[in-house]
């Protein structure tokens, strides 16, 4: 057998099977291009921003309470998020270096996007506010970024993102929130309604491209009554659960301190919800925000569950501080009354004096018409004779006179049952009392001395603050921390002295670090001028390091009139410290002139910063607790929960 023909006839069956499986391996080939060219082209336009869910918030960070439910939403379920924080929280502080202001805030925006990555958080937007100073005041916040202009921001990234659900915080004024986080709740809420309307913002639909949208939920965090519950703690594809990819990525923000959350137990635990606004009926038992989703483009709201509230209806009420009286209105305005059913109005009354509440009855009841007062153990109450000017048309108001016991009472409930109404209605109101005293007089001026080289500042009135005035944190007992203060009083200065009880006093405060009083322990002094104020902005707010880096005493103003190191903003301030047996003490002298003040009474707190971590590394939170005079939470930012300070 010749083999070189049949090698040859092999040859060619070869080649003409090779030129078939090129041919069919072409056809595959092209059929795969022309699908793949079909289904792969990337999103561009609108259809690029489209996303599913939006979180609102005020800082970098600020997404704590949502970050495990935007995981799951984001990796597990493979939703489209986006972010917008209402500044780069350029106003905080700073544990890992020594940015501050504009500088800072690009270190937390860096921090930011590093967190978002890992939790699958594909967009974030900023609008550009400043994140000015620590306070609880939502007026002051609106006033200092404008409050149409940020909604009007915040309108525009609704219309191009185009999100079924929002989630955002909670615009109450609870003591504690901070007023920015108030404003991002109040705008996205605003924002629901405004992005839908074509008649807001109009210049974006005709100049920008825009289109109006109505977002189809809106959550924020905590619940009240109604809404969801997000389970965090479920393994996904990869093995690890929301709850564990938030404490990863939130540990990101490492200049907040957060470097120690991967492994914080709590945010493995379900994430509360409460519903705000909804097209689709509301529910009180949700496990997915995006529940009745989705639905056509023309819907439209639905009203809100219904509050049955008697003494609303009947008009009958006290007359809270003015951020309750705003929100009040506010959530009535809005059509959310439901959000606000646990919330509990609060009045700030001076112990031992008497102050003035008022009572808005309708003009058909009087004060006489009340059958029956509740007044709290050991309190007075004195009605007034007749009703004065202030009430909205058809109300009186009636003015009541309180006097707390002297001291640091516990909050009380005043309440009163209105019999000339048919039915009877009653009313209550929460009366949260604030210490009073009066500062000694001395001439000629003390001297500024350590010790007891100036005796008169031994014979100064003590006052205490005891490990029960917890504000923050845990006090295991007086050793651990605690205080008493003297106070004095010339022509021309205010004299305080502090000495606080602390058996680890740490110094991890370098020298050109003179800032955050809160990391370390410390004390801030609090004074305002005008007792009672909304806000910190025309106070005079000074944190106190005992000692630095270095061993010197240094101070800075925070978040008050004129912010920064107290010899460049108050240099007619004079401090100075020294260790005691048990702890450390400070003397302050503060010019008269430089507080702003004109009357004979000033706001004023004292607050003590305690931090046990003896191998603090330098510039470390190591915040763990915080004692005040006049406690409540958040009371550094309130000063209308500050004590008051007589000066003779």
């Amino acid at each position: 057998m010749d083999f070189r023909v049949v090698s040859r006839r092999a040859s060619g069956l070869d080649a003409v099977m090779r030129g078939l499986c090129w041919k069919l391996f072409l056809g595959v080939f092209g059929l795969v291009v022309g699908i793949f060219a079909q289904t792969s082209e990337p999103p561009q336009g609108a259809a690029l921003l489209k996303v599913d869910l939006m979180g609102v918030f005020a800082h970098p960070d600020d997404e704590t309470g949502a970050a495990g439910t935007l995981a799951a939403y984001a990796l597990g379920r493979g939703k489209v998020v986006a972010n917008v924080y209402c500044t780069r929280g350029e106003g905080g502080g700073n544990m890992v270096g020594t940015q501050s202001g504009r500088a800072l805030g690009v270190l937390r925006e860096a921090e930011l996007r590093d967190c978002l990555h890992l939790l699958g958080v594909r967009y974030c937007y900023f609008l550009d506010q400043a994140d000015f100073a620590y306070t609880e005041s939502l007026a002051i916040t609106l006033e200092k970024w404008g409050h149409e202009e940020t909604l009007r921001r915040l309108v525009r990234l609704v219309r191009a993102l185009r999100p079924e659900v929002m989630v955002t915080m909670n615009p109450a004024p609870n003591p504690g929130q901070h007023g920015n986080h108030q404003a991002a709740g109040l705008l996205a809420i605003e924002a629901f309604d405004a992005a839908a309307d074509p008649s807001r913002f109009p210049e974006q639909l005709k100049d920008e491209g825009l289109s109006p949208w109505q977002v189809r939920k809106l959550y924020y965090g905590g619940p009240a009554g109604t809404g969801a519950t997000i389970e965090v703690n479920q393994p996904l594809a990869d093995g690890r659960s929301p709850g564990q990819i938030a404490g990863v990525a939130l540990s990101q923000h490492r200049s907040q301190g957060f470097g120690g959350f991967v492994n914080s137990p709590w945010l493995r635990r379900p994430q509360n919800w409460t519903l705000v606004k909804s097209v689709v009926p509301f529910a009180t038992d949700e496990v997915d925000l995006f529940r009745g989703l989705p639905v056509e483009d023309s819907v439209k709201p639905v009203n809100a569950p219904a509050v049955a509230d008697t003494v609303a209806e009947s008009g009958v009420r006290f007359v809270a501080r003015p951020a309750v009286e705003f929100y009040q209105a506010w959530v009535q305005e809005q059509g959310i009354r439901h959000v606000a059913q646990a919330f509990a109005p609060d009045v700030p009354v001076v112990a031992g004096e008497t102050n003035v509440v008022y009572l808005d009855l309708p003009t058909a009841a009087s004060v006489p018409g009340v059958s029956e007062w509740t007044v709290p153990e050991g309190w007075k109450v004195e009605v007034g004779s007749a009703a004065v000017s202030g009430a909205t048309t058809g109300f009186q108001r009636w003015p009541i006179r309180v006097i707390p016991p002297v001291g640091r009472p516990a909050d009380a409930e005043l309440s009163v049952r209105v019999a000339a109404l048919v039915p009877p209605v009653n009313a209550a109101v929460r009366l949260h009392p604030v210490p009073r005293l009066t500062a000694s007089r001395v001439t000629p001026p003390l001297e500024l001395t350590r010790q007891d080289e100036d005796p008169r500042w031994k014979a100064l009135q003590v006052h205490s603050i005891r490990p029960q005035d917890t504000w923050q944190g845990t006090v295991t007992n007086a050793a651990d921390s605690s205080a008493e203060f003297r106070l004095a009083v010339d022509d021309s200065t205010l004299w305080v002295e502090v000495r606080v009880h602390d058996d680890v006093v740490v110094s991890n405060i370098a020298p050109n670090d003179i800032k955050g009083h809160w990391r370390s322990d410390s004390v801030e002094l609090c004074l305002d001028p005008n007792p009672g104020s909304g806000h910190t902005l025309g106070c005079y707010k000074v944190g106190i390091f005992p000692f630095d880096s270095a061993g010197h005493v240094r101070g800075a103003r925070d978040a008050d009139a004129r912010p920064g190191l107290v010899e460049e903003t108050a240099p007619g301030t004079r401090l100075i410290s020294w260790k005691t047996a048990d702890g450390y003490a400070l003397r302050v002298a503060i010019p008269r002139s430089e507080l702003g003040a004109t009357g004979a009474r000033l706001g004023f707190n004292v607050l003590v910063y305690d931090g046990d971590k003896a191998d603090a590394a330098p510039g470390e939170n190591i915040n763990r607790s915080r004692l005040a005079w006049a406690p409540r939470s958040g009371v550094q930012g309130r000063p209308e929960d500050w004590g008051r300070l007589d000066l003779p």
